[in-house]
């Protein structure tokens, strides 16, 4: 009855957060949009200028110019090139991420749980992840080729030790009386870890996300440039290898942009995830 009492008290709090939260809803929508003018406006200027410095100061043929990026991306969109390569990068940085997303977090609760043995396997951990892992790439391709699986596992090494490490310093730096509470009212562990370390390492995973984000391109675009026979990475060798600057900072452009695009959408899902706790 106890734990019941504590439960439906946390419910009604994070309940009120959320009405709170909504009341300012308003404001900042409209700081948002000003927010994305001014950056959208930024993006421009920039663009701009690199057109100007393109045309008028430096030899396109080392810097390119966006109208030449431009038409490189509506030929690559025309003949099937943009979403081939696309695909390829998405599908090896999305799958590496989200394998490195499971194991990763499994592994920082599971370490967590069973703290003996963290203190055991933690150096080893620490230094495998202070390992380059650009110098597994070559490993990677030996062991798995150069199709999907050997791209995957480059971004799953590059991003399961942020949420592992990101997991366990969130539940180390819990405090210890509210898990005790519950331990005195006999909850159970799936109660605890359901109801309090879950909902608290939430933006933990949500900072290890938007980091693995990048690094699971990162781990993407290097398998492809170790070998690979399509992708946005080996779009950008090829056109290297054939000192076709355009084509190397269009590849480049594609990787920003999905980046930002990436890192909008976990933002905003876990923006919602974590309104209570506004």
């Amino acid at each position: 009855m106890a734990k019941n009492n504590v439960t439906n008290l946390i419910l009604q709090t994070a309940k009120r957060k959320k009405r709170q939260a909504s009341h300012l809803a308003g404001p900042l929508s409209r700081a948002s949009s000003r927010v994305f003018i001014q950056q959208f406006a930024f993006i421009c200027v920039l663009l701009l200028l690199w057109e100007a410095a393109g045309t008028w100061l430096i030899d396109p043929f080392w810097s390119s110019r966006p109208s030449d990026i431009c038409r490189r991306l509506w030929q690559m969109a025309g003949n099937g090139d943009l979403l081939r390569h696309v695909d390829a990068t998405v599908s090896e940085a999305g799958l590496g991420l989200i394998l490195g997303a499971v194991v990763g977090i499994s592994l920082g609760l599971a370490m967590s749980r069973f703290t003996r043995t963290a203190r055991v396997v933690e150096p080893l951990f620490m230094g495998l992840y202070s390992l380059p892992r650009v110098a597994l790439a070559p490993l990677f391709v030996l062991w798995f080729g150069i199709g999907l699986s050997a791209k995957v596992m480059m971004a799953f090494s590059m991003v399961l030790f942020v949420f592992m490490l990101n997991v366990l310093e969130g539940i180390r730096s819990l405090e210890s009386d509210h898990i005790d509470l519950l331990r005195t009212m006999r909850a159970s562990r799936a109660y605890i870890l359901r109801r309090v370390l879950l909902p608290a390492i939430v933006p933990w995973i949500a900072a290890a996300m938007r980091i693995a984000v990048g690094l699971a391109m990162v781990g993407a675009v290097v398998g492809e440039l170790i070998g690979s026979n399509r992708g946005v990475g080996w779009y950008i060798e090829n056109a290297a290898g054939q000192l076709d600057s355009t084509g190397v900072f269009t590849g480049i452009i594609i990787l920003l942009i999905l980046a930002m695009v990436a890192n909008l959408i976990v933002t905003r899902i876990f923006h919602r995830l974590t309104e209570w706790r506004q």
